[in-house]
């Protein structure tokens, strides 16, 4: 199908483009290219080309990323489920490379769903440092929850906040921050033809003052010395390159980080914006023009000139002395007002051999609602509640879970990476690794727990092979017959209970094995689904 563009919107790519546009306006009748990205927390890179079901093409600027040929259908294999690769966009993948995440890195990603982006950041964290993934949209935070589940990341918080809010609690926080802002959406029109449907001309100055609000909040978030990155899927300098201009005039303890031209980034358009600006202000202003000229550093993802859609990408650096070596149990607390109340932690006791016993140590956090029970009944069952999950813990696994902080909510239990009070207040769709929940006075495993762990750290497990069938079967939600000898087992000898379900290997759910019968765990919500 070719696509209709409408005539405004090619008026001004010609403008931005000159010569160039006759090779842009020909890569709209070329197929959009599809990606995958390789799961690290569950298999290396080099692990997954041994094993790989399909030809791989590597992506320049995503060192886990890969071209797929689409008539695959990756999302219709096993791996997919099992988390190895998530499917995304190659240019996509940009942003998140861009920002340069390390392990320890307390990382904000502020418009997160999908969670193409919060997978990717979780995956360069290691499992190490804070990882909240944000979304204002309640729908769009169940699908950003389900996919960091199911690539088995333990050290996110998902939240569905206004950024001024999220800048209320954690003023000057984080260390790198991520805004895939909403936008115009005009580099995916190739990809998704109905984001044309719903262009017209004043679609980007409709977005442009939502994505000045959005970075203005994020600036007070990030630490100094910290690392921003700014990025959208369309072509509008306005929702681009004179954002980032109006952003540095305002803010001048931020500068942009130079992408540099390359094979693949194109310099930012900072003439255009140069000279509209001239025509809208008349003679201009002098100082205005030094901010749109350091956005010549900024880069863009053009669809003639790359395997991919169009992207634009602002690297931008606040001034300071980075200070990593803060301590997410203890860092110092914030002077803001309506930020969390301060208060030192207890000094930590010697942890003891047993997971369960070290978890009994921490405090625990719980959100509170009005009208509940009297505090001393609160605690009771909380107190009961933990010593049920951490005799689960003792029985079933071999886990070391002292690092983060058991949250209680209501019957739901999770693991935090963040200490007591620190989400008051927020609106939290998951408070970190979500663990179970008690019911009937008994601890029920959840998948998410399933999905982050490693065979070694269950003490049964039973691995399926993608090849015959029998792990789709087990993703369609059906009862398997497994004899004990297939039953791997850590540090037990009795067979009946949980079992740690693996798809060649690699985590996948749970089940529950008796008498050569494995029952089906596997959530009814995340089945495939046979066409």
């Amino acid at each position: 199908m070719v696509l209709q563009l409408p005539a405004p919107f090619e008026a001004r790519m010609k403008s931005l483009l000159g010569d160039e546009y006759e090779q842009f306006k020909q890569s709209y009748q070329q197929a959009p290219h599809a990606g995958i990205r390789i799961n690290t927390l569950k298999i290396s890179k080099e692990q997954f080309s041994r094993i790989s079901p399909f030809s791989l093409a590597p992506i320049p600027w995503c060192e886990t990323g890969y071209y797929v040929e689409k008539s695959v259908r990756p999302g219709r294999h096993p791996y997919y489920h099992a988390g190895l690769y998530y499917i995304q966009e190659p240019s996509a993948m940009a942003p998140a490379e861009l920002l340069g995440v390390v392990p320890g890195d307390r990382v904000l990603d502020l418009c997160a769903a999908p969670g193409g982006k919060s997978t990717q950041i979780a995956a360069k964290l290691a499992g190490s440092g804070l990882l909240i993934s944000n979304d204002l949209s309640p729908d769009r935070t169940k699908a950003l929850a389900k996919n960091v589940e199911m690539c088995g990341v333990r050290n996110a918080v998902v939240l569905n906040e206004t950024p001024e809010r999220i800048a209320e609690v954690f003023p000057q926080f984080f260390t790198k921050i991520l805004i895939d802002a909403p936008c115009s959406g005009e580099g995916m029109f190739r990809k998704d033809a109905d984001m044309l449907k719903h262009w017209d001309p004043s679609s980007p100055h409709k977005y442009a003052d939502m994505q000045r609000e959005i970075l203005s909040s994020a600036a007070k978030m990030l630490c100094k010395g910290g690392r921003l990155v700014y990025s959208t899927c369309t072509f509008s300098p306005e929702e681009n390159e004179g954002i980032i201009a109006a952003f540095l005039k305002d803010h001048s303890e931020f500068s942009v980080v130079p992408i540099g031209d390359s094979e693949w980034f194109s310099p930012g358009e900072a003439q255009w914006v140069m000279e509209h600006s001239r025509q809208q202000d008349g003679a201009g202003d002098p100082d205005f023009e030094t901010y749109i000229e350091q956005t010549r550093g900024t880069g863009r993802l053009w669809p003639h000139r790359v395997n991919g859609e169009g992207h634009f990408i602002a690297v931008l650096k606040r001034a300071g002395q980075l200070d990593e070596q803060v301590d997410l149990h203890d860092w110092p607390k914030a002077e803001a007002k309506g930020a969390w109340q301060s208060s030192r932690p207890e000094k930590k006791q010697k942890p003891s051999r047993k997971s369960g016993d070290r978890l009994k140590q921490k405090k625990v956090t719980t959100f509170r609602r009005s009208g509940e029970r009297s505090e001393s009944d609160r605690k009771g069952s909380e107190q009961s509640h933990l010593e049920i999950f951490y005799d689960f813990v003792h029985k079933q696994l071999n886990l070391d879970l002292s690092k983060g902080y058991p949250v209680v909510h209501g019957n739901y239990i999770y693991l935090s990476p963040l200490p007591k009070g620190r989400l008051e207040g927020l609106k939290t769709v998951r408070a970190g690794w979500y663990m179970g929940q008690i019911k009937f006075g008994r601890f029920i495993p959840s998948h998410p727990l399933a999905t982050a762990l490693k065979p070694g750290e269950a003490l049964r497990s039973v691995s399926l092979s993608s090849q015959d069938g029998e792990a789709v079967r087990y993703l369609k939600g059906e009862t398997l017959e497994i004899p004990s000898d297939r039953i791997h087992y850590e540090s037990v000898t009795d067979s009946k209970g949980y079992v740690l379900v693996c798809i060649d290997g690699y985590s996948a759910g749970w089940g529950k094995w008796q008498s050569g019968i494995l029952k089906n765990e596997y959530p009814a919500s995340w089945r495939w689904i046979s066409t």
